[in-house]
């Protein structure tokens, strides 16, 4: 069998990642042992060596990835999602669903000032569960629009993921940043279409708040600006350096980092310990996924050396002269869109993307190199964020479990992320079908 190794080396894989052993480990023990294994050159694993220390170890755009969690990490300490969540309920109290699409809003802009999903999904579980079941909300409305809402952050920037895709396809963050914006508003709108729909036609499942738990209408909107002035602004430093050229991704990160601090402390929410908590939670963060990193730089090298990429490629047909472009791509989003039922997205970053870019980029959409792997790296995007709602292991639908009243089962989250999945899904083949979706907007700030 002419792609005996390849397919040993991926079966390895699988299995070491189901023995729950660390990812990092099990990529860069699988690449080692089949080189040995393989009877590869051991002086061929040096490539893998030189590039860990050259392209991950000292490279300056990766500073971004702790600085970026280190503001999302102070943000949530700051107390502006609790702020938000009744300034924006008392707003929308009176009407069916008000809550629900307070929780959506807050997911939209907490997204483009944290990206930490973790953290999203269990503050807004945390502060909107209880309230919506309390008010007699169906548990799979309610737990699917915060699961859903909760995982923007992955996609809408600033986001660690497009950081990593920058690094990983050698494009602008800038150029992904402004590629992900429409998508990612796409998405969020989406989310609110589907609760208007549910709002007009099974009211009963998304009831309005009592009358003595509402806002007066004026009050409400004065507490509503005042709370969206910091985070709107910290956006605008943030992304807008970005965008504009004024700011690399590095330094953007440094000024939204040093921002969302001072935020968390003229909030008088800020302690001692809290911050202690917030060094040590971006230093597992940073931690693990450059040591993800580095295991799969090892992998990938190993990998490609055996004839991996010529294997993926065969598989996809790209050789065939009457391959459909469009069937590949769609190949590869499927396959995408299993692996995130079993595996994190920075996992399938590092595995999938270094092998499968160099073929998109090689084939026939009507549009330049650098224009298809910055769609392309939208597209991915988009598809990943799929792998926090997909079971059996999707990560926001543990965290929602982990918060959840024993009465709402895993059954009853797993039936409430359906039809927000379908709706990820859609974004993804609008994507697809429209790739202006994502190329507009750098054209037209970036040229």
């Amino acid at each position: 069998m002419d792609y005996f190794w390849p397919l040993l080396m991926c079966a390895a894989l699988l299995v070491g990642i189901f023995t729950g052993y660390p990812v990092a480990m099990v990529l860069a023990g699988v690449g080692v042992i089949f080189a040995f294994l393989a009877d590869v050159p051991i002086l061929f694993l040096s490539t893998g060596v030189s590039r860990t220390f050259s392209g991950i170890l000292s490279n300056w755009l990766l500073i971004a990835v702790p600085l970026f969690v280190f503001m999302g990490l102070m943000l949530e300490k700051s107390g502006i999602a609790q702020r938000l969540l009744r300034s924006l309920a008392g707003l929308l109290g009176p009407l069916p669903g008000g809550y629900a699409f307070a929780v959506a809003i807050i997911g939209i802009v907490m997204a483009a000032s944290t990206g930490i999903i973790g953290a999203s999904v269990v503050l807004m579980g945390v502060l909107a569960l209880p309230v919506m079941l309390q008010n007699r909300y169906d548990p799979r409305l309610a737990t699917g629009i915060i699961a859903s809402t909760g995982t923007l952050g992955i996609l809408i920037p600033p986001s660690i993921m497009l950081v990593i895709l920058g690094d990983t396809l050698r494009i602008s963050v800038g150029d992904l940043f402004a590629g992900a914006m429409i998508p990612g508003l796409l998405l969020g709108a989406l989310y609110v279409v589907y609760l208007i729909f549910v709002a007009i036609f099974r009211p009963e499942s998304m009831p309005p708040l009592p009358a003595g738990e509402r806002m007066p209408f004026g009050r409400a909107v004065i507490q509503l600006i005042r709370d969206l002035l910091a985070p709107m602004l910290l956006i605008l430093v943030v992304l807008g350096s970005i965008i504009a050229g004024i700011a690399t991704p590095t330094e953007a990160a440094a000024l939204g980092a040093l921002g969302a601090f001072l935020l968390a402390l003229v909030s008088r929410q800020l302690t001692w310990r809290q911050f202690v908590e917030v060094l040590n939670e971006t230093t597992r963060t940073t931690a693990m996924i450059m040591f993800v990193m580095i295991g799969a730089t090892i992998f990938s090298v190993i990998f490609r050396k055996l004839g991996g990429d010529t294997m993926i490629a065969d598989a996809l047909g790209v050789e065939d002269a009457g391959t459909n472009p469009y069937w590949v791509m769609f190949l590869i989003m499927a396959f995408v869109f299993v692996l995130g039922m079993f595996l994190d997205w920075v996992e399938i970053t590092f595995i999938v993307m270094p092998i499968v870019a160099p073929i998109i980029a090689g084939l026939d959409f009507g549009l330049g190199q650098e224009q298809i792997l910055l769609w392309f790296a939208i597209l991915f995007a988009v598809n990943l964020q799929t792998s926090f709602l997909t079971p059996p292991f999707g990560y926001a639908l543990f965290y929602i479990r982990g918060i959840a009243p024993p009465e709402i089962g895993t059954r009853v989250i797993y039936r409430g992320i359906i039809p927000f999945v379908i709706i990820q899904l859609t974004a993804l083949l609008l994507t697809i079908v429209y790739p202006q979706l994502a190329l507009w907007l750098p054209a037209k700030l970036l040229g």
